[in-house]
């Protein structure tokens, strides 16, 4: 067996001679077992490098994806890499990047790695995220009265966005899960606050630690930051500076009111960062279950078919 004459019979190419054997019947089975580990490996290759599917299961992007919707993910032009886990599961591999066709974008809509929650090192599971990319490595993301702010310009608004709530949480009412921990904030009025950028060297204190305590624990994959009286630790040694090692990025859903994202638990590090979702190529109401097939049938939304994103 060739992988040059595997491709051949894949795609239906026969030489005169081939057409002209007469395969026995262990042939033929071998033929087709040929054909059946090709296509996989194929598929593979592409769901790996290229594109990948992905289901949409809550609505914090609505009403620009909806719950229910499968999107296809452009994985080749952020930088494809190895496969980052074991499929199926959540163990963990070692993988390589390759490089981009083209660094993310303000306004994108990004398919990322969730990093995990504000106070936690790192995610047990492996959970993929889609989100708006709002803020760049370097701005400065603020929200006054729901309204988007980035370098003190209103930033553009989707045209899908949503808000459930028309009540305004006001400034001065602070939510204890908002990020960074400590901060006076909620999710209404929120910031400033400035999304790191690779090689930047910052100032460390114990009052905008909570700010870098993940940040950079996570950096080291391991808790390090320790605050002594009012000096800094990091892996046991006194400092007053870091410097960030990669660029990160402010991430928020278009359903502004019902949206579990960076106001919440922080930045998204550049390294976690997989694809754009660039089209939705199914849609039905997941709230029905398969057992009942043809509700579930019933229930497609043929107008989101082959929707573009934006």
């Amino acid at each position: 067996m060739s992988f040059k004459n595997s491709v051949r019979r894949f795609f239906g190419i026969q030489t005169e001679e081939e057409k002209k054997k007469v395969l026995t019947p262990t042939q033929k089975f071998l033929r087709s077992v040929e054909t059946i580990l090709f296509a996989l490996i194929g598929a593979l290759i592409i769901k790996t490098f290229l594109i990948e599917t992905s289901r949409i299961p809550t609505g914090s992007m609505e009403n620009t994806i909806l719950t229910g919707d499968f999107v296809l993910v452009n994985k080749i032009i952020y930088g494809s890499s190895t496969p980052r886990n074991i499929p199926f599961t959540n163990v963990r591999l070692p993988y390589i990047t390759f490089p981009a066709f083209r660094e993310p974008e303000a306004k994108d809509v990004v398919v990322f790695e969730f990093p995990g929650y504000r106070d936690d090192l790192k995610m047990d599971e492996v959970q993929n995220y889609v989100k708006r990319l709002i803020g760049m490595p370097g701005d400065t993301v603020e929200i006054i009265n729901k309204v988007v702010f980035v370098n003190g310009k209103e930033f553009w608004r989707p045209p899908n966005i949503k808000y459930m709530e028309p009540y305004i949480e006001p400034k001065g009412v602070v939510r204890p899960d908002i990020f960074p921990k400590g901060a006076p904030w909620n999710e209404d009025n929120y910031g400033p606050i400035v999304v790191p950028k690779k090689d930047q060297i910052v100032n460390l204190t114990k009052d905008n630690i909570e700010y870098w305590r993940n940040i950079i624990d996570r950096n080291y994959d391991r808790r390090v930051v320790e605050v002594r009286g009012d000096n800094v630790f990091i892996d046991g040694k006194q400092t007053s500076t870091y410097t960030v090692t990669q660029d990160y990025y402010f991430m928020m859903g278009d359903n502004r009111d019902n949206s579990l994202d960076s106001r919440f638990w922080g930045f998204v590090p550049r390294d976690l960062v997989l694809g754009e979702a660039f089209v939705i190529y199914w849609s039905w109401n997941r709230d029905i279950p398969f057992s009942d097939f043809f509700r579930l049938i019933a229930s497609v939304r043929l107008n989101r078919v082959a929707k573009l994103i934006h």
